[in-house]
C-alpha cells in the first residue's frame, strides 16, 4: 500500500506552533529562524526581553518572558501559549549553557546551578509540553538540545557535560513513557559558531584554528542545528524516537594524529 505521506510538503510548518526555549540568541535564535522560514508560528522565551527577536522576512518570533528554572514561570509560559494559540506542536528544549570553571575550585552551589539549568529545567519544560501535547489529536514532538560534551571529556565544564549526558538518557526514557502521542529526541551539536564564540575560542585566528580540527573544515552554524530540528520534528522522521542526532561535522581529529611522526 502506498504511503500517502510520500511526496508531501513535509517541511512545511504552516499552521504549526513551535516553542524554542532560550531562542533569543545563539543556537536558539538560529533554530527559531529555521522554523519561521518553514512557516511556523514561533514562540521564544528568556528571562529578559531581548533588543531584537529572530525574524525571517516579515515573520517574527513572539517573545514570552520566562525563567525555565522556575516551575511557576513555566506554568505561566505554557498557559500563555495555550491561551494565544490553543496548541503546541514542537518544543525545542534549547535553554542552557555554562561558563568555564574547573571542577576542583567551583563551588557546590555553582555545580548545582549548572545541573539545574541544563538537566532539571529541560525535564520540567518537557513535562509541561507533554501535558499539553497528549491532549492534542496529532500529539507533538519534543527536541532536547544536547551537546558533544555529553559524549567526550568536557574539561572546564564538567558539570555541564554530565548534565547533557543526563539529557541524552532522559530523552530515551521519555520517548518510551510518552509514546506514541509525543515523540522525544535529542540533537547534539558539536562546536557551533555564535556571537559568543570568542569566549571559547579567542579571535578569528583562534576560531579558524579550531575549525581546522573538524573534518567538515568549519564550525557549525546555528542554522545547521535548526535544520536538523526541522527534519526531526517533521513526518520525514516520524518513526524516530529516543534517538540522538550528532551534529559535529565528522567529529574532532584525534590528538594522536597530530602527535605522530610517522607518514
Amino acid at each position: 500500500m502506498a504511503d500517502e505521506r510520500v511526496g508531501a510538503p513535509v517541511l512545511d510548518y504552516t499552521g504549526k506552533v513551535v516553542l524554542v526555549t532560550g531562542g533569543t540568541k545563539g543556537i536558539g535564535a538560529g533554530i527559531a529562524r529555521c522554523f519561521l522560514a518553514a512557516g511556523a508560528r514561533v514562540v521564544v522565551c528568556g528571562r529578559k526581553t531581548p533588543d531584537s527577536l529572530p525574524t525571517v522576512g516579515a515573520a517574527e518570533a513572539e517573545f514570552i518572558a520566562a525563567d525555565v528554572r522556575e516551575v511557576e514561570s513555566l506554568q505561566a509560559l505554557f498557559g500563555e501559549i495555550r491561551a494565544r494559540h490553543g496548541r503546541l506542536d514542537v518544543v525545542v528544549n534549547n535553554a542552557g549553557g555554562a561558563p568555564h570553571a574547573l571542577a576542583d575550585t567551583a563551588s557546590p552551589r555553582f555545580h548545582e546551578g549548572i545541573i539545574r539549568l541544563n538537566l532539571i529545567a529541560p525535564l520540567h519544560v518537557a513535562q509541561q509540553a507533554n501535558a499539553l501535547m497528549q491532549g492534542q489529536e496529532e500529539g507533538g514532538t519534543i527536541l532536547f538540545i544536547g551537546s558533544i560534551s555529553a559524549l567526550r571529556p568536557s574539561p572546564g565544564t564538567a558539570a555541564y557535560g554530565a548534565a547533557k549526558a543526563g539529557v541524552v538518557s532522559l530523552a530515551t526514557s521519555l520517548a518510551v513513557e510518552w509514546a506514541p502521542k509525543v515523540r522525544v529526541l535529542t540533537v547534539s551539536p558539536g562546536l557551533v559558531r555564535t556571537e559568543q564564540s570568542h569566549l571559547h575560542f579567542g579571535d578569528e585566528a583562534g576560531i579558524a584554528a579550531v575549525a581546522s580540527t573538524i573534518p567538515a573544515g568549519r564550525l557549525a552554524t546555528p542554522e545547521d542545528i535548526g535544520n536538523a530540528c526541522l527534519f526531526l520534528a517533521s513526518p520525514l522522521a516520524g518513526y524516530a524516537a529516543g534517538a540522538n542526532l550528532l551534529m559535529n561535522g565528522g567529529g574532532e581529529r584525534p590528538a594522536f594524529l597530530a602527535a605522530s611522526n610517522t607518514d
